[in-house]
């Protein structure tokens, strides 16, 4: 199956149907990322994975990833910034 054919399936599903599909799926890959937070496992990738997942039909999901972007954005530059400092004190 090409992309194109899934994505037309896709949208070719009653509203309802994809809601609820995009929910579960979603829920079920951001409740897993928090658990991980707590035990041994990949817990932000899977947060992200399921916010990318929920921000296809929720607008509050697209918020909450774009605000991830940036503070993810800050904190690397931070790091960045304060490793290359070391660096050159050496």
């Amino acid at each position: 199956m090409s992309k194109a054919s899934v994505r037309s399936t896709w949208a070719s599903l009653p509203y309802p149907i994809r809601w609820v599909g995009v929910a579960a799926v979603g829920g079920t890959l951001v409740f897993a990322g928090l658990v991980l937070m707590v035990l041994p496992g990949p817990g932000i990738p899977l947060l992200i994975l399921g916010l990318l997942v929920l921000a296809t039909e929720f607008v509050w999901a697209q918020r909450t990833l774009h605000l991830v972007r940036r503070q993810s954005q800050s904190a690397l530059s931070t790091v960045t910034k304060r490793f290359a400092r070391k660096g050159s004190v050496s």
